[in-house]
């Protein structure tokens, strides 16, 4: 559609020159694929503003924007003004939707509408082109995105429509209007938000005005799965399609994936993952799901429930109804997690179940009952609050899947370590640079926050800090590598940051004045011998005083500096001149200010070596992450990187392995293939034998060339490995140090390379 064409439909002001044609309608900014045909709707929500990321989608290659306010840097972008830009979204799909005269399906209801949905189309898309809502696309939001899809293919249209209050079917009404109705029922959703249930039913059914014809669910049938499956078949002989045809397809159908999830589990079980919604009518499906599922013999059938939330229905009926459903689906092990379970325990007291019950997720993965789960058939199914995500994780049989797994408590541990170094009085400084040393800046900010003796996180630059801020950490933040270009970034966030020269103090200065900064902390880094960055501390303080008095923008919150080679005994004459160095500048910045000026000079090997030299505060980094800057050895391992191996070939002597045919044998070999690579960080150094993982605990060497996503070990010697066995790269057992000696750097580089794209699992001891 061309934007002329959509502005006189939303009735925009056309602001910009030209006209683009435009394929995709983008409501989140992450979601931007095809730039050159997309149109963002800058929407204002509960969680923020659209608006803020108009810019950063222009430089993107984004030109068509909708906006309730203008900006004037969009140099050859179309902007549509209009005073809402949520209703200017709902008003085009209404409009979008006017266009098509073909059968449109409308369905809402309490629960069922996204089976009713995806069973319909299993039913007709082997005969027609159907354009259904995507997973849950249902509300004022989802609903346009919905609609917009319809194209000259459709056939036939499926779309969901979901409300929670009063007040919002009409919207949904007017951008589907539908052409049959499709009502699963009514029930105890979101009750809290309406009188009665007649009030609930009355605001749903105004999906309908103007149907011709509407499907209601038969509340007879007990079975919720027959009640969807009758539906679908009524709108299928509505449009035509024949009995036996109706029958064949019914048989045929598969589970709704986004609602039941049947995954390999560890410890030879089945996982049933069920965590997408949680009420009485979704939890009687998938009982009744598991309940019927073809299974072995002897397999105990075992349930993991969260509280039910916002059901309308008063605890005691709520949960002696749940039991009835454990008792009646033939549930052997219940787990109720939440405090409303624990409170109604006394409901499962005849219930045939094993029953336990926890007041949340993280006490239950710490029990025995987690723990013992062996050879059985686990249904989770938990509202998303209670993050039942982590339990899915915990139990999913990992297979072809490389991880970096971080134990939390570990950093904590070797907080406590250096702890014991240092002076109650003296703070310390964390490093969660470089995304806190390839662990994940925010995991490892969030556990750091609530520990007493850290007084400051440190980052590289600014937007380090900022993504912290934006994920809730509060504790005061150092940015140490400013740069010009991010002053208003530090303002924003209200993040502390290092001053190195008079060019970056003049700068900053004069931004910190024009944004009406005032008190500003900063910290004042001298050179004392590492030749890097920093103020001569033997000749540069006179001038810095003068400067820093003459202005209040700026505060010298502390002073510091490096020692060069803290981690060695033979450098200690060049630290102790370092520290003599340190002290003379310091000394005389003190004096020009009636406010005490914190000191830092001690790193990670510094704290150990010179705890005399502490001073208000240390900062530490390598050994946070648990490896002793002093000699290398390992602390409290934080970081395991670990993959599996994918297939196994049996290899002969004369037979090459890997790129160039650089992987020459020596005998006839077994050779595994692990999906990790250079792109995720692992070296090329340690391809062709100069390296080794462990499988079963025993060396694996590396065999041929690293490739980028793949590398090969030799498990000739491990008799025992099989496909889907676990490889570790380092951890506990493989130090990255040992890595890093192989590779001629320093622990480091191992830990940092671990590219973004390896995924992260955090966890306490």
């Amino acid at each position: 559609m061309r934007t002329d064409t959509i502005a006189s439909l939303v009735g925009a002001q056309i602001v910009g020159e030209g006209t683009y044609d435009v394929e995709w309608i983008l409501t989140d900014s992450r979601s931007l694929c095809f730039p050159e045909t997309t149109m963002f709707f800058a929407l204002h929500t509960e969680r923020g503003d659209g608006h803020r990321y108009v810019r950063d989608l222009y430089e993107r290659g984004v030109r068509v924007f909708v906006v309730s306010s203008l900006r004037k840097d969009l140099h050859g972008a179309i902007q549509l003004l209009v005073q809402d830009t949520l209703c200017a979204l709902q008003r085009l799909a209404e409009r979008h939707r006017e266009s098509f005269s073909i059968p449109v399906i409308g369905i809402t209801g309490s629960n069922g509408k996204t089976v009713v949905k995806e069973w319909l189309y299993q039913m007709l898309s082997p005969d027609m082109t159907v354009t259904r809502s995507p997973r849950s696309y249902n509300s004022q939001i989802g609903v346009p995105l919905s609609v917009w899809a319809l194209n000259e293919k459709s056939e036939v249209a499926i779309f969901e429509a979901g409300i929670s209050m009063p007040g919002e079917m009409s919207s949904l009404q007017r951008m589907i209007q539908p052409t049959i109705g499709v009502f699963t029922g009514l029930g105890p959703a979101h009750q809290e938000n309406f009188q009665t249930m007649e009030q609930k039913r009355a605001e749903k059914m105004l999906l309908f005005m103007d149907c011709p014809i509407v499907f209601e669910a038969d509340e007879a049938v007990e079975d919720a799965l027959e009640r969807d499956k009758e539906l679908c078949a009524r709108v299928c002989r509505h449009l035509g399609m024949s009995e036996n045809v109706i029958q064949e397809r019914l048989s045929r159908l598969e589970p709704v994936a986004m609602r039941l999830e049947v995954k390999q589990g560890r410890h030879s079980c089945t996982l049933i993952n069920d965590t997408y919604n949680s009420d009485l009518s979704s939890l009687d499906i998938a009982l009744d799901f598991m309940n019927r599922r073809p299974d072995r013999k002897g397999r105990s059938r075992v349930l993991i429930l969260s509280d039910i939330l916002q059901s309308g229905t008063p605890s005691s009926e709520l949960y002696a109804h749940v039991a009835r459903l454990v008792e009646s689906r033939g549930v052997e092990v219940f787990v109720g997690i939440g405090e409303e379970l624990m409170s109604q325990s006394q409901c499962f007291a005849k219930v045939q179940a094993r029953c336990s019950f926890y007041p949340d997720t993280d006490t239950f993965m710490h029990s025995p009952d987690f723990a013992s789960l062996r050879d059985s058939m686990v249904l989770v199914k938990g509202a998303r609050a209670f993050h039942f995500d982590d339990i899915t994780e915990a139990l999913e049989q990992k297979v072809h899947e490389t991880i970096l797994e971080v134990n939390l408590g570990a950093v904590v541990d070797n907080l406590n370590y250096y702890r014991s170094f240092l002076n109650p009085t003296t703070r310390i400084i964390c490093m969660v640079k470089a995304d806190a040393y390839g662990a994940g800046a925010v995991e490892v900010a969030k556990t750091l926050q609530s520990q007493p003796q850290v007084g400051y996180l440190a980052v590289a630059v600014a937007d380090e800090g900022a993504l912290l801020r934006s994920q809730g950490i509060t504790k005061n933040i150092i940015v140490m590598n400013p740069e010009m270009s991010s002053f208003n970034t530090l303002f924003e966030y209200n993040l502390e940051t290092e001053v190195y020269s008079f060019r970056l103090l003049d700068a900053l200065i004069h931004a910190a004045e024009r944004a009406g900064i005032t008190g500003m902390p900063i910290h004042i880094k001298l050179d004392t011998g590492m030749h890097r960055l920093g103020f001569d501390p033997m000749k540069d303080m006179p001038a810095l005083i003068e400067r820093l008095k003459s202005q209040t923008a700026l505060v010298p919150r502390s002073v510091f500096s490096h020692f060069v080679g803290s981690d060695s005994d033979g450098f200690d004459e060049f630290s102790a001149e370092q520290y003599r160095r340190f002290l003379h500048g310091a000394d005389i910045l003190q004096k020009g200010f009636s406010h005490h000026i914190l000191r830092h000079m001690c790193n990670s090997a510094g704290i150990e070596h010179f705890p005399e030299r502490q001073m208000d505060m240390v900062r530490l980094g390598l050994g946070l992450y648990g490896i002793n800057a002093r000699n290398n050895e390992l602390l409290s391992n934080v970081s395991t990187l670990k993959t599996t191996i994918l297939q196994i070939h049996d290899v002969p002597q004369d037979e090459t392995v890997g790129y160039s045919r650089r992987g020459k044998l020596s005998r006839d070999s077994r050779i595994a293939s692990i999906p990790i690579g250079y792109a995720d960080g692992l070296d090329r150094l340690f391809g062709n034998g100069n390296a080794y993982c462990l499988v079963h605990g025993k060396k694996a060497p590396y065999v041929g060339n690293i490739c980028m996503d793949v590398c090969m070990i030799d498990i000739t010697d491990i008799p025992e490995a099989q496909e889907g066995d676990q490889v570790l790269l380092f951890g506990n057992e493989l130090s990255p140090s040992a890595l890093a000696d192989i590779a001629g750097t320093i622990p480091y580089e191992i830990l940092t390379s671990v590219s973004s794209r390896v995924k992260r699992v955090y966890y306490h001891e």
